[in-house]
């Protein structure tokens, strides 16, 4: 390999559509996924679940469970306090049982545990196991939870483990988890002075992020080391986890992950690992536990949400102020919920130029499934209110939607209403290339008869998660051949084949000469998590900085043994030095952002190192005899920088565009007393090809983030954005009416034309 270190490579890697560095392996079934895995002398675990949604338990009678032949053993929390005294977890409040703990707080909750060497012997006698509960009054609204005497949790327990964390309290007899306040200018003055006032009050549902492969661990207890496998989007967090829970040394506990077969958030923190772990080390043999798909309804879930905006506005449509009140269902425990809350808040007043700003967001615990993150950490609830929000403030003052936004958009320099400074963030040129794209001026063609045309805009914005750490470490071979160490997982999003461009780029060598290690915690180094669209770059910033170590080590290696390293084959230069092909040099990179916490206004001069920008143009047909309609075009733009690999770009802004009109569109999780009553694919649906809208177009639009790795931020979740609102408005620009909840579904359409007609339909 005659690979030189010279400036002539520069571009060679970044920037262009290479093959994923995974696909061949997956295409021919032979990529490592954790649901494959089996080990000698291995156990199955199968959990038996709570039927109740709140409730104390008085008993549980496990001795059919134990006689049924083929059982090994049954646990439930008397058997975990043995061995892990304080058996709670979490990364906001450590308020999770690994089985319950002398109450219940949502149907499906694991309560005790059967292994077996047959999974099925396993089933079977799960299902024999007997709890006697006491129910206790429950609460499934999110609004209802404010001020419920219901209350989920008697004592919060703070985690302390997150800097952006550090500031939750362990409340008493309440269900907030965490309320994020934000104050900028005086709200009520504003309104008072102003020609408009508008308030409207949006719905989300509860949706599941549907991984098609299940959530899954194997925990083998070596002599030495407990060794987990998992399908996990934070193999570090889950390290540093399990070893908080049985007072070990990290050291004492390795996380391994392969591929992962989806994630979408829902695989971050822990899941099934902390249960999997203590069942392996009470029976001494390797555990595994996979969820059926049953299971997953009751294991995360995303947040339902109810948001109430108002807004003061002037004649010509400048809104010059608002107040948002955001109520997030957290469900049974709190997970990531709190940081959902604030870092999602704070942006609740949309992209837009707003001088006086007041915001109130709750986390919430209810007595459902937990919630959690999922693709978006709730910019989606947020811009399908704000946005549904400024058109129908449009509609009222008869103007048309692109100039509403393009009087209030938040342009470059302008503080947001955190007081942070929108730098590099496309959000004025990803709304006009839009409208391009649109062609928003020209006329359209509303249909006629029974079919009725229309046509809706949206955009929104995010803020990346901040602070946050990664390390990464990059290992050149006397050949000139490349690993690179970093635990950000690849869950499909193309992450390896991004962190191989950053690698090679930096050393001006070619791509196909980088491999990218998987994590496994006793070999590649710390990252926080795979998640909030920070891995481009926060990881990539990592890679390219140990990739730049490891070249300027190579520059002084060559300089030490006389030789050019810009002229010289880096082969050479190994054999100038040791007299044969020998030796390694590595290069370590560290990467954390700056960020300052918000003050009790909610005020910070530094909220987030980049800001993540999407948008969506939808044109609809809507038949005004059913309230059937169908989506015909689709346009989604972003900003994401430069785009490090332009194909992968398409395939996450398609992929996200299609998860969020499944929840725009059809997904709902049903519940009855808290029981997930659609808890199937047989039931809760999910896209398939025949819902890919007629036409859809993608694009990323022409920008620099000049604080990211060679210009480049995150792609994952801004193809989410705009889908809900764009579409919603598509359809009152048809027919006039206008949606307020997902999903829109053609029952609510025709219940809005026949309500429209004066011929409402009874409920």
């Amino acid at each position: 390999m005659a690979t030189t270190l010279g400036k002539t490579n520069s571009g060679a890697a970044f920037g262009r559509s290479i093959p994923r560095v995974e696909a061949q392996a997956k295409v021919t079934g032979k990529a490592e996924y954790v649901h494959n895995l089996r080990l000698p002398g291995m156990l199955y675990g199968k959990v038996h679940r709570s039927t109740v949604a709140h409730g104390r338990i008085r008993g549980i009678d496990v001795s059919a469970a134990k006689a049924l032949p083929g059982v090994y053993a049954v646990y439930t929390a008397a058997d975990i306090i043995k061995l892990i005294p304080e058996p709670y977890y979490g990364p906001a409040f450590h308020d999770q049982p690994i089985l319950a703990v002398d109450k219940v707080h949502h149907v499906g909750e694991p309560v005790a545990l059967v292994l077996a060497a047959d999974p099925h012997v396993a089933e079977a006698a799960a299902q024999l196991i007997d709890v006697d509960y006491e129910e206790l009054p429950a609460v499934f609204d999110e609004v209802e939870a404010m001020t419920s005497k219901a209350i989920v949790h008697e004592v919060l327990k703070p985690a302390g483990t997150f800097p952006d964390l550090k500031h939750l309290k362990g409340k008493r007899d309440t269900n907030i988890a965490l309320d994020f306040h934000l104050r900028r200018g005086d709200a009520q003055k504003a309104f008072a002075e102003a020609d408009h006032v508008f308030e409207h009050t949006f719905r989300t549902q509860q949706v599941l992020h549907v991984p098609l492969e299940p959530f899954v661990t194997v925990a083998d207890p070596t002599p030495n080391q407990l060794v987990i496998h998992t399908a996990s989007q934070s193999p570090s967090f889950v390290r540093i986890e399990i070893a908080r829970l049985l007072g070990w040394a990290e050291n004492k506990v390795r996380v391994k992950v392969p591929y992962l077969g989806g994630g979408f958030g829902a695989k971050l923190y822990i899941k099934t690992e902390a249960l999997t772990a203590a069942a392996a080390l009470l029976a001494g043999r390797p555990v595994k536990i996979s969820l059926t798909m049953e299971e997953q309804f009751y294991q995360i879930t995303k947040h339902a949400a109810t948001l109430r905006i108002k807004s003061g506005v002037t004649n010509e449509g400048k809104v010059t102020a608002r107040e948002c009140e955001v109520w997030w269902n957290g469900g049974a425990y709190a997970d990531i919920g709190p940081r959902v809350t604030q870092k999602s808040g704070f942006t609740a007043p949309g992209p837009y130029d707003i001088d006086h700003v007041s915001i109130d967001s709750y986390a919430l615990y209810t007595n459902l499934p937990a919630a959690g993150a999922l693709r978006g950490f709730g910019i989606p609830q947020l811009v399908w209110a704000y946005e549904s929000h400024t058109d129908m403030i449009a509609k009222a003052l008869k103007m048309d939607p692109l100039a509403i936004r393009r009087k209030n958009i938040l342009r470059e320099g302008r503080p947001q209403a955190t007081g942070t400074l929108m730098r590099d963030a496309g959000i004025e040129k990803v709304l006009e290339r839009l409208a391009q794209r649109m062609d928003w001026e020209k006329a359209f063609d509303k249909g006629g008869g029974a079919i009725r045309r229309g046509r809706g805009i949206a955009i929104g914005f995010k803020a990346s998660i901040s602070p946050t750490t990664s390390v990464a470490i990059v290992n050149v071979s006397a050949d000139g051949s490349c690993m690179v160490y970093c635990s950000t997982v690849d869950m499909g999003q193309g992450s390896d084949t991004a962190m191989a461009q950053f690698a090679a780029e930096a050393l001006g060598i070619p791509v196909e000469s980088v491999t990218v290690v998987h994590p496994d915690t006793d070999v590649t180094p710390y990252d926080m998590a795979t998640l909030g669209s920070r891995s481009t770059y926060h990881m990539g910033h990592a890679v390219k900085l140990a990739a730049e170590d490891a070249r300027d080590k190579l520059m002084q290696l060559a300089k030490d043994v006389g030789l050019s390293a810009e002229t010289t084959p880096i082969p050479d230069i190994f054999r100038k030095k040791y007299g044969m092909q020998a030796g390694n040099v590595v290069g370590v990179g560290s990467y954390i952002p700056s960020y300052t916490s918000p003050d009790a206004q909610g005020q910070t001069d530094n909220a987030t190192p980049f800001w993540m920008i999407g948008a969506t143009g939808a044109e609809v047909e809507v038949d005004t005899e059913t309230g059937e309609f169908k989506i015909t075009r689709l346009v989604n733009l972003v900003d994401v920088g430069r785009p490090v690999n332009p194909a992968i770009v398409e395939t996450q802004i398609s992929g996200a565009t299609m998860m969020q009109l499944g929840f725009t569109l059809f997904e709902r999780m049903d519940f009855d007393a808290g029981q997930c009553t659609n808890a199937s694919l047989a039931d809760y649906k999910i896209p398939g090809i025949r819902d890919v809208p007629l036409v859809m177009e993608n694009e990323a639009v022409d920008m620099v983030q000049q604080s990211g790795p060679f210009g480049a931020k995150g792609v994952g979740e801004s193809g989410t954005f705009g889908v809900s609102p764009a579409i919603a408005s598509a359809i009152d620009d048809a027919v006039g009416v206008r949606l307020t909840s997902l999903p829109l579904t053609a029952e609510a359409v025709y219940r809005g034309l026949r309500a429209q007609a004066g011929k409402p339909l009874d409920e």
